[in-house]
């Protein structure tokens, strides 16, 4: 299985970005995806994750802003980023599971990772 990932960028604060992520390779027809984000100096924190089911997860600290779909079809991955603030800025990952479900925050359960894309945003 490979992630390639598209977006990220420079925004400024209350704007938005997409970020994308096309899975290859012998996926299976049931896994789960998640992006993450590594502020500079931080831990790697889960952003949103969701199940083959459609079941999402959010951090507290972007519910309402940011949401997370899958196109089946096109095996991608998505984030839509809104209302950004400046504590948003990071590298984000997004990662692959093949366990379909439960919904799982804990990164030892994706096992391929997506080279990481920078968010930044400016005040």
């Amino acid at each position: 299985v490979q992630l390639r990932r598209v977006g990220g960028g420079l925004v400024q604060a209350g704007a938005f970005l997409r970020l994308s992520c096309a899975v290859s390779g012998r996926t299976g027809s049931s896994y789960s995806m998640a992006w993450f984000r590594q502020a500079p100096g931080k831990e790697r924190d889960i952003v949103s994750a969701i199940t083959s089911g459609g079941t999402t997860y959010y951090a507290d600290s972007v519910k309402g802003r940011f949401t997370i779909s899958r196109d089946y079809a096109k095996n991608t991955l998505y984030l839509q980023m809104n209302s950004l603030k400046p504590e948003d800025t990071a590298v984000y990952y997004c990662a692959w599971s093949p366990r379909g479900w439960p919904l799982s925050r804990d990164p030892s359960t994706y096992n391929t990772w997506g080279q990481g894309t920078l968010v930044t945003v400016s005040s």
